[in-house]
């Protein structure tokens, strides 16, 4: 594999910079217990972090792969202002999300590597498991975060104990679980635009065997944007979102059993859409734009409701254990919007400049979407020299999804509609080992077989621009081994090297909405081979944890999605070659034993390699940056993916000032940046997103030990007004972030 002069300089500058770090704090770490000896005091020290990255119960710093963990205190600042898991975008190294359907459906992106598709049944290289579970269908992946341990960010290719669709990583949500301790909080907030939010959790021992918790959210949001073309304000905006999770825990001798069940319920505003707000050849909002004003003729509106249950099963059967997970997960949802977020006919001049080509009002639903997965897994001892685990899997989705257009200047009569059914099987069979070679050095590899397998088919009743029905299908299938391989050399207690090999895939995809178009389109499976070099190290006096990687992959046939464009029809392809390369690195340190810092980092770079691939390019007028073809498409070659942004960094803090005998005022406050992002694979002056960076803070005392907190937060203290992504196909619609958002929270544990 050949190397670029600037790549080998980047990742020259970052090996150089992870390795030294190490030496300095080991180096502090001696001063530091010389100093501490001499005072007889100990310095506050940073709690030790487990994972389940490996399916195991582990150290962070034992585990040889880039990750990042978001404890539950992080994730409760973050959301305080009715956040949905898009909270976790620049939270962490190389991590960013987005999304163009509102709170229900987002779009993760690990490394630059992601899927910008908006259709129901869209596969996702980014994979989310919540509770052990994956999360497949998009609907399913929004469900809100509360009463949880942390959050784990496994980068990288995941596909030996997480399989299919998970070449650029995996998003772990670990609830917490009942136990014979009797525990639980309350949480209320109240801030502007009627952000309003409450959290409640309890649990304990329910007999000498049995323990339970329940826990519950409840998130409201008034509407906030005017739409000043019908005359109804606050008309947009607003949302009610509610989430309950009942688990019972049973534990007896060698044998466990926790069976958990969930639900959402959402109603609110889709997506809101500005359409013109993009002025020609800028990237920036047109002059007097305003975040609380629309002018739109179609309707909006969206709900969802989602379920699930699950079932672990674990057998201490001498040196080894046996685990069963079962799942089931349900959903069904209605989302309608003003796609083109503007009007037809203006009522009065000044109202010109929201008139769009022509209406576009259209709805995805999803009558129905049933998951069912299951796990079996045998594990030995973890603490022999070869320790190992060995598994199987299986996957079986059914959806049915429904796709509607109407008529915005006929009373919004239905005038398109089709319907899409999928069914997808999966299984695999897996196993991986680790064998302690010496007593500083280790070796981990694993290896996956799966077969997947899809049934499509797409019935056109009723075509919005006279197409007349359609019926069409496609049963795509792949059989695919994944694996990896990784050397783990422990320099001394407090730092270990690491070098990891690992390859992964997604699965074939079919994208099929034919409202405007007579065909559907089929993606190949993407692979990933990637190779990281990484380091974890804590140092002065355990009061400073540093954990930094550097990483390089190709991939092959990577499934992209062009969105839109003048032809108004969204379709998949695959590049022939992705090169991506990078560095990162994630940082926590007890600056004094009241002020502790967190800081994240990350470089990416990606790059598309293939000269034959073209996408069209907008209906809506914008300055093309490509070359184009004969046809008048782009060719992309070359570009950067959508939505990658190259540079992202994240830092929070907190100052304690202990007051009386167990109060204490607290400053806490976060911040995160991502440099600039293009929206869709052709690149334009327009469609791409400014640097952004937001801010939040908390402000409070608490007391009784920390089981009574009152505090003032804001969230976007800046205020900054950003696009976030765009629409392109007849006019130079945005998506844009929330305003600032400033209020009041108090909380109890018990």
């Amino acid at each position: 594999m050949s190397v670029h002069p600037s790549r080998s300089a980047v990742l020259a500058l970052a090996i150089a910079s992870a390795l030294a770090l190490p030496v300095a704090l080991h180096a502090q770490d001696n001063t530091a217990q010389t100093d501490n000896t001499a005072s007889k005091k100990k310095p506050t020290e940073l709690q030790a972090v487990t994972v389940t990255a490996e399916k195991r119960v582990e150290d962070l710093q034992k585990v040889p792969v880039s990750m990042t963990v978001l404890p539950a205190e992080k994730l409760e600042a973050f959301g305080q202002a009715g956040d949905t898991v898009l909270q976790l975008a620049s939270r962490a190294p190389s991590v960013y999300a987005e999304t163009s359907y509102g709170r229900e459906f987002p779009r993760f992106y690990i490394r630059g590597l992601g899927n910008s598709d908006f259709d129901l049944n869209a596969s996702q290289p980014v994979s989310m498991v919540y509770d052990d579970i994956v999360q497949e269908n998009p609907i399913l992946k929004g469900f809100p975060l509360f009463d949880l341990d942390q959050v784990e960010v496994l980068r990288g290719p995941q596909g030996t104990l997480f399989g299919r669709n998970s070449p650029a990583g995996v998003i772990k949500f670990e609830s917490r679980k009942p136990s014979q301790e009797t525990s639980g909080y309350a949480r209320v907030s109240y801030g502007t635009l009627g952000t309003a939010n409450a959290e409640a959790a309890i649990g304990g021992a329910l007999s000498s065997h049995w323990s339970g918790r329940v826990s519950a959210l409840a998130q409201h949001r008034d509407g906030w944007i005017d739409n000043d073309y019908t005359g109804k304000k606050d008309a947009l905006g607003g949302y009610n979102d509610r989430a309950i999770r009942l688990q019972a825990l049973y534990e007896n001798g060698d044998f466990n059993a926790l069976i958990s069940a969930h639900a959402r319920w959402l109603d609110g505003s889709a997506m809101v859409n500005r359409a013109n707000a993009i002025p020609l050849g800028e990237n920036s909002f047109v002059p007097n734009f305003d975040r609380d004003v629309v002018y739109q003729d179609g309707k909006n509106r969206q709900h969802l409701f989602s379920w699930g249950t699950n079932l672990h099963l674990n057998w201490k059967l001498g040196d080894y254990t046996f685990t069963s997970i079962t799942g089931l997960e349900r959903a069904t949802t209605y989302s309608l919007g003003d796609v083109d977020g503007g009007i037809a006919i203006p009522h009065t001049p000044a109202q010109q400049q929201w008139v769009t080509p022509f209406p576009s009002e259209t709805a995805d639903a999803l009558p129905h979407d049933r998951q069912i997965t299951q796990e079996f897994r045998l594990a030995s001892d973890p603490k022999e020299q070869l320790s190992w685990q060995v598994g199987a899997y299986y996957f079986d989705e059914d959806i049915a999804i429904s796709n509607f257009d109407y008529a915005t200047l006929n009373n919004h009569a239905l005038d398109g509609y089709a319907e899409q059914t999928q069914r997808t099987k999966a299984w695999a069979v897996f196993g991986s080992a680790k064998y302690q070679i010496a007593d500083d050095f280790d070796v981990r590899a694993g290896a996956r077989y799966s077969h997947d397998s899809r049934t499509f088919r797409v019935d056109r009743i009723l075509s919005p621009i006279g197409g007349g029905p359609l019926t069409l299908a496609a049963d795509p299938h792949d059989s695919r081994w994944s694996g990896d391989v990784t050397g783990t050399w422990q320099v001394d207690p407090n730092v270990n090297l690491y070098l990891r090999v690992a390859n992964g895939f997604r699965a074939p995809s079919v994208q099929g909405r034919v409202l405007f178009a007579n065909s559907i389109s089929v993606a190949k499976p993407e692979t990933i081979t990637s190779y990281e070099l990484g380091i974890k190290t804590t140092g002065m006096d355990n009061r400073v944890r540093f954990n930094a990687d550097v990483y390089s992959y190709t991939m092959h046939n990577q499934q992209l999605t062009a969105v839109g464009g003048d032809i108004n029809v969204t379709r998949l392809l695959n590049a022939k070659k992705t090169d991506g390369y990078g560095a990162e690195f994630d940082l926590e340190a007890y600056l004094t034993p009241n002020f502790i810092v967190t800081a994240g980092g990350s470089y990416n770079h990606t790059e598309l390699k293939d000269p034959n691939l073209a996408v069209a390019i907008c209906g809506s007028g914008c300055t093309v940056l490509d070359p184009l073809n004969a046809q008048g498409n782009a060719l992309v070659d070359g570009n950067t993916l959508p939505n990658a942004p190259k540079w992202i960094g994240t830092l929070t803090a907190r100052y304690g000032i202990p007051y009386g005998d167990s109060g204490e005022f607290f400053v806490y406050t976060d911040w995160n940046y991502r440099s600039d992002v293009n929206f869709f694979l052709y690149e334009s002056k327009e469609f791409q997103s400014k640097p952004f960076l937001e801010g939040g803070i908390r402000v409070g005392y608490n007391w009784d030990f920390g089981r009574r907190e009152i505090a003032l937060y804001g969230r976007n203290l800046t205020n900054k007004k950003v696009i976030t992504g765009a629409i392109d196909f007849n006019n130079r619609t945005a998506f844009v972030n929330d305003p600032r958002v400033i209020g009041v929270e108090f909380k109890a544990d018990l």
